[in-house]
């Protein structure tokens, strides 16, 4: 089992473009054995403390193997919505990992 944590941080004004490309993204995830843990959009009053800029949002993701998050990410599906990806979002973090 491994874990990908997300860090989203969006274009201002791009909000609903976003959403448009996760709602082709999100349900993809199950295909490729995986399962979305947590998808959380802060506010101001969540940070009890930060030393990087905030994010739009926080995702938690975890796949069978690596291998499927691999395949998740070449989905041709997913890949025709890219462009909307790139439109409205500014950067992302990812982490990987593995529960101890």
């Amino acid at each position: 089992m491994i874990y990908i944590t997300q860090l989203i941080y969006i274009i201002k004004g791009q909000e609903s473009i976003f959403n448009q490309f996760e709602d082709v993204a999100i349900p993809l995830i199950s295909k490729y054995n995986g399962r979305l843990l947590f998808r959380v959009r802060p506010d101001e009053n969540s940070f009890i403390e930060h030393h990087i800029d905030k994010p739009y949002e926080i995702h938690l993701v975890e796949f069978d193997t690596e291998q499927d998050f691999k395949n998740f990410a070449h989905d041709e599906e997913r890949k025709k919505f890219l462009h909307l990806k790139e439109q409205s979002i500014k950067a992302s973090v990812m982490v990987q990992g593995v529960k101890l």
